[in-house]
């Protein structure tokens, strides 16, 4: 009896290996081990090396094995999986598999006698780990962004088929590298959405590396990659002190470029930076194109806010608009970031979105080597020298020492700060303009002519200079 359902799994295989391609039967079918049928439960229980295999054939293969049991044992078959955890020991767990509907065959085409394939119904999906977001559409062109654009763009529309293969894209971080060759991924599905297209970090590509060779399934993994015909790897420098990865991956960067797949790689450097990286793979990423996403300018940092604030409706003036391209442009993360807090603020607090609290959310959460100085800054600056409150300069006493504080405030935020003087102003007490003019000139006009009184500012800007 037994015997019998040995044959019965072994024309299960022969049916599934009719339909899926010979080195996909080889890699996920072939290890499996048919051990027992129980026929009052129709259970089939199967011994698998590896969870990964399991985890696989479940995910991708399922409804293709539901329906070669079924037509093989003619029963609605459960399928349970012995699934070997620890090679040294010997342990193993059971597990039951899902139970789908079957898919059904197709009408017999021009295969002749050959029985039908049903290879293109069950192609493995696989799940590109895109950000759906991160189109060409929602990428701004610039000066520093062009030609790594231009050439993206290219890629996805002929994955393989271009000179760029493989694009080697470079630059700090929050230029713009991920959303690019996230990019290129979305376009690459979007016009062929059979295309198997895989963005993968570098970081989850070694966890994944380590645990197949922890599991005695590095083979697996490697064959899984090599299926992939759109590549895309992020932030590649983190493997310069991981030689075995290294050497993985140059197995299956070196299959897939021989059978014409595009590989796409984003790093923080250069590969002539990539130190431990070995000569073979350095000039297999110097053979297609390297481009290199500088920091966006000011213009294009312009465009991205703008781009963003018509995106979610929002609105903001265009003076904070332009004051916050010229202090938050180290990167775009920088530039969202700002928007974001800003809008919070705004709503939380009730209040509009304007210099002051720009200034003061690009203190708080942007970190730069450079902060610009904010009114908020001098205030606390100039305070502090004299021995007053921010209380006490808003008021509206006379007192000599706060109307000098004041002045001197109002001097320094015109120097220091590109805001007009009536805003100055506002922030200062609520004066009008007339009156931050008027405390100008009374300042530039004493510095001329009190050695002490220079001494002083000279004392209070040298202290912006160590906040900067």
């Amino acid at each position: 009896m037994q015997k019998s359902h040995q044959e019965l799994w072994d024309r299960c295989l022969h049916l599934i290996r009719q339909n899926v391609t010979e080195q996909i039967y080889k890699t996920w079918f072939e290890p499996i081990v048919f051990e027992s049928y129980d026929e009052q439960l129709s259970t089939v229980l199967v011994q698998v090396p590896s969870p990964y295999i399991y985890e696989y054939l479940e995910q991708y293969y399922v409804r293709l094995m539901a329906w070669a049991l079924n037509n093989s044992f003619k029963a609605n078959v459960k399928l349970t999986y012995r699934l070997v955890v620890d090679n040294e020991n010997g342990k193993r767990v059971t597990v039951e598999g899902e139970r789908p509907v079957p898919i059904d065959p197709p009408a017999p085409t021009t295969r002749g006698n050959q029985s039908p394939n049903i290879f293109d119904s069950v192609q493995p999906e696989l799940n590109p780990q895109l950000d759906p977001k991160n189109t060409f559409e929602s990428f701004i062109e610039g000066d520093s962004n062009k030609l790594p654009r231009t050439v993206g763009l290219n890629i996805a529309q002929h994955p393989g088929k271009s000179m760029f293969n493989p694009f080697f894209v470079f630059g700090p971080s929050g230029c713009g590298k991920t959303h690019l060759i996230n990019a290129i991924g979305v376009e690459c599905k979007r016009l062929d959405p059979r295309r198997r297209v895989l963005y993968v970090s570098a970081r989850l590509f070694q966890v994944q590396y380590t645990d197949a060779v922890r599991r005695n399934t590095t083979n697996d993994f490697i064959n899984f990659y090599q299926t992939i015909d759109v590549l895309i790897v992020d932030d590649i420098q983190e493997w310069v002190n991981a030689p075995r990865t290294l050497d993985t991956f140059f197995h299956i960067f070196d299959h897939l470029f021989r059978l014409g797949k595009q590989i796409v790689l984003a790093s923080d450097r250069p590969p002539v930076d990539l130190e431990g990286v070995k000569d073979r793979l350095l000039t297999r990423f110097a053979c297609g194109l390297i481009a290199e996403l500088e920091k966006p300018d000011t213009q294009l940092c312009i465009d991205i806010l703008n781009s963003k604030c018509r995106h979610d409706g929002l609105k903001i003036p265009a003076d904070v608009i332009q004051f916050i391209a010229e202090t938050a442009n180290d990167s775009v993360r920088d530039l969202e970031g700002v928007v974001n807090s800003l809008m919070a603020y705004s709503i939380v607090y009730n209040t509009s979105v304007d210099m002051h609290l720009a200034e003061r959310i690009i203190k708080r959460a942007v970190k730069t080597d450079n902060h610009p100085l904010t009114i908020d800054d001098i205030l606390e600056t100039v305070c502090r020298h004299y021995g007053v409150t921010q209380q006490n300069v808003f008021s509206k006493s006379r007192k000599r020492e706060y109307v000098q504080v004041r002045q001197i405030s109002m001097y320094l935020a015109q120097k220091y700060t590109k805001m007009p003087a009536s805003r100055i102003g506002q922030l200062i007490g609520g004066r009008d303009h007339s009156t931050v003019l008027h405390s100008c000139s009374a300042v530039q006009q004493r510095l001329m002519v009190d050695q002490a009184f220079k001494d002083d500012i000279n004392s209070i800007e040298n202290s912006f200079k160590l906040k900067q």
